[in-house]
């Protein structure tokens, strides 16, 4: 059994920075692909940042590349999205996922890709 919990969400103002905590339990992380999303009211949820299992390659989204990094606490099992310079348009649930699965067609990028999801936590970004 796979349970992710996300943290560290809140109000900031824009500029500011945070720094999001996505704690595993039941799987080491560091052998799996994993992600961040995040859906706006009204939006669909859409792809922020994901780190491979194997070499801890990153990729990002367009839209917080160079102001959003993900990494990995291998000691800790905990994944992280720094997320700096905040807009508005970054106010969001935001998600992590894990990939269990050996093998798929979809995307890193999409909402297939991923097995298991934590519950969210909220950030709000104030202009």
């Amino acid at each position: 059994q796979v349970q992710l919990v996300e943290s560290g969400g809140g109000l900031v103002q824009a500029g500011d920075s945070l720094r999001l905590s996505c704690a595993a339990s039941g799987r080491t992380l560091s052998r799996y692909d994993m992600g961040w999303f995040r859906q706006a009211p009204g939006k669909e949820r859409e792809f922020v940042a994901r780190i491979s299992g194997i070499g801890g390659t990153t990729y990002y989204a367009d839209s917080v590349k160079g102001r959003f990094t993900i990494s990995r606490d291998d000691t800790k099992n905990i994944m992280y999205l720094q997320m700096n310079t905040l807009k508005s348009e970054d106010t969001a649930v935001y998600y992590c996922a894990l990939r269990q699965k050996a093998f798929t067609l979809a995307l890193p990028t999409t909402l297939r890709y991923y097995d298991y999801w934590g519950q969210g936590t909220q950030v709000t970004v104030s202009s």
